[in-house]
């Protein structure tokens, strides 16, 4: 049984999600503010956390940080507001969906399968260590270290990465990349993947040109034996 961890500060949406989630098979635990979320997440283990982004005590980004430095557990934000800044900082930290209210409980829980799906899917890879000249990805501990000093990554960067490398020189769109990614139909802009691809340049350092741009297409990662 999934073990989901909901925060929200309004008491009615945390019993609307739990209803609906323990329709579902899920075991839910609420919390009403971002410091609590942060003070369960180090006591428990959680397979998802849904987090609302205005909250008192600690708001839902500065939880989000808090719990990803703690635990990579996925993480779906909540927020009465549709700013598209709000969104892309969300993905920035590393969260695996944005849900604006008011929200259909029934798209919520289908969100909720997707990232879970994605995040325990099997890697279908032949090694659990790839290696790309000094760039090494072991696939098993999902860690990447560039001349042998690990790099850090948000959880989507590092998903971002690994789609890229297992389809390697094959010419991938942004609409591509958003949809089998992010796993669902982004309401946003191309600037989402242009901002992952951007920090994962800066982690790679002299690997960055394994990522290649193509000009009104998208990108790809080029690497010959």
């Amino acid at each position: 049984m999934y073990k989901l961890l909901v925060v929200d500060d309004e008491p009615k949406i945390r019993e609307v999600i739990r209803e609906y989630a323990e329709f579902n098979g899920y075991e839910v635990t609420e919390a009403a503010d971002g410091m609590s979320a942060v003070g369960l997440v180090k006591l428990n283990d959680y397979d998802l956390v849904i987090l609302d982004i205005m909250m008192p005590k600690l708001d839902g980004f500065s939880a989000c940080k808090k719990i990803k430095k703690i635990k990579d557990v996925p993480v779906i934000m909540l927020s009465a507001r549709g700013e598209e800044y709000d969104k892309l900082f969300g993905f920035e930290l590393g969260i695996d969906d944005y849900v604006v209210k008011p929200f259909s409980p029934k798209e919520l829980m289908a969100r909720i399968n997707v990232v879970l799906a994605r995040r325990n899917a099997a890697p279908q890879t032949r090694s659990d260590v790839l290696k790309f000249g000094g760039l090494e990805i072991n696939i098993a501990a999902r860690t990447v270290s560039v001349d042998g000093e690990r790099i850090d990554l948000t959880p989507k960067e590092y998903d971002l990465l690994f789609y890229l490398i297992e389809n390697r020189n094959i010419a991938l769109s942004r609409d591509k990349l958003l949809s089998d990614i992010w796993g669902y139909d982004f309401f946003g802009d191309d600037r989402t993947i242009d901002t992952h691809i951007k920090n994962l340049r800066n982690a790679l350092g002299p690997y960055r040109d394994y990522i290649v741009t193509l000009r009104g297409v998208g990108y790809k990662f080029e690497y010959d034996e």
